[in-house]
Parts: structure tokens; sequence; C-alpha cells
């Protein structure tokens, strides 16, 4: 801790700032509690990080900082507070990204990940979620937990190929093109309105939007579901616990020599170009008839046996990451469109900011393609039934272009001025036929099926689609 810091310390802390469990019990008194609480009178900060300086300020009693230590430098860790969000059920959800640091692309560039602003300050963290209301004064929303979070060291080493992607873009003067598709965990997230100046950045004339270290929505729901699950009073802390016996892709041991991209296509790689029968032999599964037998093949494959659903497992869960097989015809036309989940109509509702919606989230996250091809062959099916046959054609990672998030944002002001104008039928959202990357439509088997309407009522349910030509011009020009 720096002279500095220590000789801003007028007055007796009602903690002790050197010890972590001092600092925890202490921030366990604002568990279903309020600032106003504490401090009855005080001028209301502006801006979004508001509430956080008035927690330091206030509560923790310490000047406000923006030095590149920790808040409690101390202990190295970082004080943050999160919103949370009810949804109808009245059930917390977490509502937004956790915003770590900026990014300074002049900087930054060559820093090696332990170096990091982010290494540095959020390794720990001491994570105060209140209740998001905008209705009131930022003294008078509640604090609902009070965790103390260490950075699991698994989490740590994605974390960490996180950063070293980020930061070759940045290196080689590509900071323009970042995306929070490029990584799992860890984002570059974008700060700032539209319109706003570009900031310079290392080896290039061009300038880059403002962007900043955050730890994905996706990410953030995992911490919460961990929270809301071994909570004591509204207080958790990590630490010294054992893992959770979860459904796991990778090792401890893998990370250390691979990056998650690697280790993926170091399992696929020796069923390129087999068939679907071949495959099957090799992994020793049996044929089955279910219409999803190819997803089920891609599965065995990519999690090496270890889970059932590698979108369900620990990895791809915290990633927001979704493996999607595609099958292809003999001349290489695509069978059909590929869906994605329901429309949330409450979420789209209440949401006016389209980078904090649920399809940003699903849109600027990975993906990875396991793509199949028809052949010549015919697989005899456990009913008597014959079907084409395919072989796995190719496997790739994607993160959709800037350019196609553009048009992702129109799509979903489109859906949201249908939904909250109370239009939610199939005549206001895109089609197919508008060959605009994206259509909505209900998915098949569900066609009716009905949702609750924000405006009052149920509605038939729609879900988000890319178009069956998108999907193609990915396959064949971007992976």
């Amino acid at each position: 801790m720096s002279s500095e810091m220590e000789n801003t310390r007028i007055h007796k802390l009602p903690y002790d700032e050197k010890d972590i469990v001092s600092i925890f019990n202490y921030s366990k008194k604002l568990v279903g509690r309020t600032l106003r609480d504490f401090v009855h009178e005080y001028h209301d900060l502006s801006g979004k990080g508001g509430l956080g300086q008035l927690v330091e300020k206030l509560y923790f009693k310490y000047d406000i900082n923006s030095r590149q230590e920790a808040d409690f430098a101390f202990v190295n860790a970082e004080l943050k507070c999160t919103p949370l969000k009810k949804s109808r059920e009245n059930e917390l959800l977490i509502k937004e990204r956790l915003v770590c640091s900026m990014i300074n692309y002049q900087e930054d560039w060559d820093k090696a990940f332990e170096n990091s602003h982010f290494y540095q300050k959020c390794l720990i963290m001491l994570l105060l979620f209140y209740l998001h209301n905008p209705s009131v004064p930022k003294l008078d929303l509640e604090f609902v937990f009070a965790v103390l979070w260490k950075i699991p060291e698994k989490d740590l080493l994605i974390i960490k190929q996180d950063y070293d992607v980020i930061i070759n873009k940045i290196s080689k003067g590509l900071a323009h093109t970042l995306s929070e598709g490029d990584t799992m965990y860890l984002g570059a997230c974008r700060k700032g309105q539209k319109g706003d100046s570009l900031m310079p950045q290392h080896g290039n004339e061009q300038g880059a939007p403002r962007r900043a270290w955050s730890l994905k929505t996706a990410y953030m729901r995992t911490v919460l579901a961990e929270v809301k699950k071994r909570n004591k009073a509204g207080a958790y802390c990590n630490f010294e616990l054992p893992d959770a016996q979860k459904d796991a892709m990778f090792s401890v041991q893998e990370l250390r020599c691979q990056t998650v991209d690697s280790i993926v296509q170091t399992r696929f790689k020796p069923f390129l170009g087999k068939t679907y029968s071949e495959i099957l032999e090799a992994i020793g599964e049996k044929e089955t008839t279910s219409k999803s037998k190819y997803f089920k093949l891609a599965n065995a494959i990519a999690g090496c046996g270890k889970v059932a659903n590698v979108n369900r497992s620990e990895e791809f869960i915290k990633a927001g990451l979704t493996m999607k097989t595609i099958r292809l015809s003999k001349n290489g036309r695509l069978k059909e469109s590929m869906s994605f989940e329901n429309i949330d109509y409450q979420e789209v509702f209440a949401n006016e900011n389209w980078t904090e919606s649920r399809l940003y989230e699903l849109f600027s996250s990975r993906f990875l393609f396991v793509v199949f091809k028809e052949t010549d062959g015919k697989i005899l099916l456990p009913s008597g039934k014959e079907e084409p046959e395919y072989k796995l054609e190719k496997v790739a990672f994607w993160t959709m272009p800037q350019s196609d998030l553009r048009i992702a944002e129109e799509y979903w002001e489109n859906i949201r001025k249908s939904v909250v104008e109370n239009h939610i039928s199939a005549e206001y959202f895109w089609k197919q036929n508008d060959n605009k990357c994206f259509h909505v439509r209900p998915k098949a088997v569900n066609s009716s099926d009905k949702a609750q309407n924000p405006n009052g009522g149920v509605v038939n349910k729609y879900c988000y689609w890319f178009n069956a030509k998108y999907v193609k011009k990915i396959i064949d020009n971007e992976i």
C-alpha cells in the first residue's frame, strides 16, 4: 500500500483494513439495508459508478482512488457494487456484465497478464449485489448479498487465455476490431455512447472505441447461482471451499498446456472426414433414431465423454458459449435455418439498452460450429428405416462480426418496438424472405405454446433465428 494512502487515514476505520476477514464481516452489515441507514444526508453522486463511490466514501470511509492498486490495498481486494434485477416471478437475476477497469490501448498492449490492472485489482473481489431500482436515490438502494470472491484457479487459466487474445489484437494495432465474442469469460466491453470520440491506439493511426475489462454476464450469472445456493444470511465467501462437482469439459492440467480452442480442435481432428457410422464405431457409441443424433455425436467428441451436454458444461455456461451442429446437402446447401431460444418478451419490454439485452449477449458470444455434409451412403436406423449419412466436414469457433452486430441491433429494435407497442405477431417481425440475416418465427414443435405478454394476457411464443443464407455465408467465408 502506498504511503500516500496511509497519509490520508485521518480517522479510525470501523474495520481492520489489513484483515480481509474484518473487511468481509463489516460488509455483511449492509445486507438487507441501504446506505441511508448509515448516512442520513449526503449529496447524491451522478453517473453509473456513483453507488460504488458512495459505498467507498460513506460506508467503508476511504478516499475514492483511481490508482492501479486494489481498493483494499493491504489485502489486495477490489470493491465492486453490481446490480440485480427481478423477473416477473421475483427471481433475482444478473442485470449486466461486471466492469472491472478501463483498457488503455497505448499502455496495456505489452503487459503480461500478471502485471495487468485486471489481475492486480480483481483476483479477489468484495462483490456487493444490490437491487436495481432507477426510481429511487442511490442512498435508498437495497443491498442483497455481500460476497468475497476469489476467481477459481481453473477460471483464471481461461481468463488469462482471454486476456492474451485481447492483448494480441491491441499489440497488432487492431483494437478497433475487438469484440466481446472473441473470448470466453473476460470481455473487452464497449464504454460510452454512440458518436463518442475514438481513443488513440498502439501501432495504428485509426482510433478505436473505448473499452473496459469485464467479466461477462454469463459468467456473473454462474457466480450469482453459487451465491444464491450457498449464502448464509446474504453473505458468502468462496475461499477454501472445495470445488463443486460440476460437469467440466477440461481439466486444470489440460488448460495449463493448451488453450480451450486447441483442446476442442484436438478432440475433433481425428474424426474429420469420417462418416457418422465410422465415428460411432470409433468412440463406442450406439446408433439412435433421435433427430438430434448429430448433435449428440458432436457432443460426445467435444465433451470427451465427460459431460451430458457441452452447452450445459461449467466452461460453456460461464462463457455463454454455444455449440451448434449444421448439416449440408451433397451440393453444399443448408438444410435449414438456425434457431435459438424463445424471445423473453418481459426482458425485451423492460430493457431499453441494446448492449444490456439478452439478444446482444447471445449474438456477441462465441459459437462452436460443427458442420456435417451429406454423403452418398445411407445409415440403417434401429427402427429399420434408412436415411442419408453425413460426414464430419468442418469444426470452428465463430464470433459475429461488428458489421453483422449492427444489423442485429436493428433486428432487436424491430422486436422491441413490436413488443412495446403490443404487436407481438409474425406480420410485425422480420421474415426470412426479407433477407436481413435474421428473422423471427416459432419453433415448429412449440408453435402453439403461449407466453406471458408484458402488456397483459398471453401471446404465441416466437424465437430468434439465423437465416439459412446467413449461416451458409458463415460456413463458406468465415470459418
